[in-house]
């Protein structure tokens, strides 16, 4: 879904709101200061209760269309005593108030990365406050960012104390990555689960009102919705988005209204189910049965996950108030209504819901129901293309083709493999379970094991993020898994009837996340083992002991610093190497974004007369690479520009990075003065810093480069005028090929994850060179083998 502030900018196009804001911050006298603050005020409410109302849409489409499948599949076989249907009324009551408004909406959703939610969200979070990340990737400067947040803590604290415990355990760290992986597969569980569910039950209103119609006729029409909703995914929601808010507003209201109508009909005498004393009754009077029919009350609370994962950049004040205001109120009345009608129509437990509808209306709340069902589905659906965005960018899911649906929005993406892979194991779960109770059985697994998992990750985030008091801790702790565990005791005994299906899906996601990963570290971990040293480098002189040829070589690593061995690997083997070659890593850090203006750092490598430098272009886990030459461009501009700063500072000749940053007016005009060319770069700001600087072992003399000799003065002018004949030259891209292969000795598990998964995956996934669009004809792939 569109960032909504985006969304803001784009409807209002004469800004009003923005434009009259900015107004109001203009110097004033007393009196026209306090108007201003009034106005100010008045127009931030407005503003609020106008995110409140399009979060609708995004967040709570899943947690809205519960009430369509609670009482079918917390009363399966029917209900023969009214005190269980209050009884079960009380728990769904304080579910709701425990899990989704207290945990989540007060709670978890402050726990979000700059507005992103999801478990990965929460681990990128934590990445930035203690070491915790496998792939050591990181250096010093990628915490300058202005993205990358953290908070300090006093040395002696129990924070620090818990950074240090979990930084020296190898094995804590895996498992808390394990952790992140088992919620993530959970949530691409519930993209399977939730339009399964939702549609069908939606659906089931057909043969509510047409007994005659068979139960086939239904799932077939819930299997021409769903492929029909899969079908439409690569249009993205950039044309219909603007329908999900009033469309889930209206269902909200409607099943409100239709919980009012049932009270009064039926009488308030279910209200007493607001008595806690109602839960211990219901427990204790219907032992093992009301004990199993948790499994069909948690699916009141199912869409809660999605509500965290679905943030998408709301102010979590707007999500609050759209919850409080809105969304608790009419579901307390919906499930309250139903337990109304039930009470008095104990045999109607199978379709209570539609059979609570008023006759007149009954056809227009079908319609709205069902475009509800497509709305939560399409949320669903979104938030699984987004976290396995997320995964991508943690080395943890193999390269998928990721595209744009929206010009104009960031974060709205279309991943085509992984949407077909849905659409196929959607209808497999519709077709073949053909129910609700077994679909219904297997949601409430995958719902409360990621919430198992979110609560385990926030009482790290309340340690070394929040820092709050272990009395806190322990309370949030204690409450969140005396109520979850419950419920997943209750869900393990229904594994047999339906349970089953996203243990099965998320088994296989798992070992297709955890392969992968451990593939990509051990990949890193032999770069960085068999890199190269800067003294064998500079040993070869200024031509690397081969013919400069002209052109530009791009080598691509995944090092940040130092030679990768598919350098030496590459000049031992040919007998010629570009004029100038430029190291290129592609890094992924623990932020949301990074910002265009700092995305690129720049290093020279060795002395001036070598023409060799490191290019890292760094990217948050919501970046997307485009499809077109601007990478390129953009590399060689801030290259350029690095040349440029480098001929001004003296003694920053040898190695420096160039991070682009908001500069102070003193160095800018320094750079006015001493170079009049920088005019035409008027709108990008940078400045140096210097970082690990490299002393070359000897002078290397008497060498001839192409186009310019060693003992040459080189002026910035005539550096960026050989850099720029250069790239006329030509650009080749030279990527590493590394096959990584299970050596003699290992244990047979290792070979098959190794030798079978893993080179399985790398065979289908996306090449670099398409990841980075580079044209065939100027690939060069240098191949090499190394084993595990």
């Amino acid at each position: 879904m569109a960032s909504p502030l985006e969304i803001d900018e784009e409807n209002d196009n004469k800004g009003s709101m923005w434009d009259l804001e900015q107004k109001l911050d203009q110097p004033m006298d007393a009196e026209a200061g306090r108007l201003r603050n009034m106005y100010r005020e008045k127009f931030s409410a407005l503003l609020l209760l106008r995110l409140a109302y399009q979060s609708l849409g995004v967040v709570y489409g899943d947690l809205g269309t519960s009430p369509l499948y609670v009482f079918y599949n917390t009363f399966p076989r029917g209900v023969d005593d009214p005190e269980k249907v209050i009884g079960a009324l009380s728990l769904i009551i304080y579910s709701l108030t425990l899990v989704p408004l207290l945990k989540y909406v007060f709670i978890v959703l402050r726990a979000n990365d700059n507005g992103q939610g999801g478990t990965l969200a929460l681990y990128s979070l934590l990445c930035r406050h203690a070491n915790i990340k496998i792939i050591p990737n990181q250096h010093r400067t990628d915490e300058e960012l202005t993205t990358y947040s953290r908070t300090t803590f006093h040395e002696k604290s129990f924070a620090a104390k818990t950074q240090r415990w979990l930084e020296e355990q190898k094995f804590i760290k895996s498992t808390i990555l394990i952790l992140v992986l088992v919620g993530t597969c959970m949530v691409i569980g519930d993209g399977i689960l939730t339009p399964a569910i939702s549609v069908l039950s939606a659906a089931g209103g057909i043969k509510v009102n047409k007994p005659e119609v068979d139960s086939g006729v239904v799932v077939l029409v819930a299997v021409v919705i769903l492929v029909g909703l899969f079908s439409i995914q690569r249009y993205g929601t950039d044309r219909v988005g603007w329908l999900f808010a009033p469309i889930v507003l209206l269902w909200f209201l409607l099943i409100g209204g239709i919980g009012i109508y049932n009270l009064w009909r039926f009488g308030g005498s279910v209200l007493r189910a607001f008595s806690p004393l109602y839960v211990y009754r219901y427990l204790r009077d219907g032992r093992k049965d009301s004990w199993l029919s948790l499994g069909g009350i948690l699916l009141s609370i199912t869409g809660t996950e999605a509500l965290f994962a679905d943030l998408a950049n709301f102010p979590v004040s707007s999500v609050q108030i759209a919850f409080t205001l809105v969304v608790f109120p009419c579901l307390l009345l919906a499930y309250s209504g139903q337990a109304a009608y039930l009470v008095n129509n104990l045999h109607h437990s199978q379709d209570v819901f539609y059979r609570s509808i008023p006759e007149k209306i009954y056809w227009p709340v079908f319609v709205i129901a069902t475009l509800a069902a497509v709305v939560a589905s399409q949320a669903t659906i979104t938030a699984t293309f987004s976290i396995i965005k997320q995964a991508l960018a943690h080395g943890c899911f193999p390269r998928v083709k990721v595209v744009h649906t929206s010009k104009k929005f960031l974060g709205q993406i279309y991943i085509p493999d992984i949407n077909w892979i849905l659409m196929v194991l959607c209808i497999a779960v519709t077709a073949g379970f053909k129910n609700q109770t077994q679909i219904g059985n297997a949601y409430g697994t995958a719902v409360v094991l990621v919430m198992l998992v979110t609560t385990l990750l926030m009482i790290l985030v309340m340690i070394l993020v929040w820092h709050c008091h272990w009395i806190l801790v322990v309370a949030f702790t204690g409450l969140s898994l005396i109520v979850e565990c419950t419920y997943f005791s209750a869900v393990l005994f229904k594994i047999d009837q339906g349970g089953w299906a996203p243990l099965a899906i998320a088994g296989v996601f798992l070992i297709v996340m955890y392969v992968w990963h451990y593939g990509t570290v051990k990949r890193y971990q032999f770069e960085l083992h068999s890199k190269v040293s800067m003294a064998w480098i500079l040993g070869l002189g200024p031509s690397l002991g081969l013919v400069r040829v002209p052109g530009i070589g791009l080598v691509y690593t995944e090092l940040a610093s130092g030679v990768p061995h598919i350098f030496s690997h590459f000049i031992t083997n040919l007998p010629a190497i570009h004029s100038v070659v430029v190291f290129v890593c592609v890094k992924y850090l623990p932020v949301y974004t990074v910002p265009e203006e700092e995305r690129f750092l720049v290093k020279r490598i060795g002395p001036k007369n070598y023409h060799i430098f490191r290019c890292v272009a760094r990217y948050g886990y919501k970046d997307l690479h485009k499809k077109d030459d601007d990478f390129e461009k953009k590399l060689f501009d801030n290259l350029f520009m690095f040349v440029r700063l480098e001929s001004m500072m003296e003694g920053c000749s040898d190695s420096e990075y160039s991070l682009c940053e908001p500069q102070t007016e003193q160095s800018r005009d320094f750079m006015l003065n001493n170079n009049g060319n920088t005019t035409s770069l008027s709108n990008m700001d940078y400045s140096i810093s210097s970082v690990d600087s490299i002393v070359p072992a000897r002078s290397p003399t008497n060498v001839n480069v192409t186009f310019q000799s060693s003992n040459s003065h080189y002026t910035e002018v005539d550096e960026l005028e050989f850099l720029n004949n250069c790239r006329e030259a030509g650009v080749v891209h030279i990527l590493g090929n590394t096959v990584v292969r299970a050596s003699r000795n290992s244990r047979f598990y290792k070979k098959i994850a190794v030798d079978y998964i893993y080179a399985f995956l790398r065979k289908i996934c996306r090449e670099n060179s398409v990841i980075f669009n580079i044209p065939h004809e100027s690939l060069l792939n240098v191949g090499q083998v190394f084993y595990v």
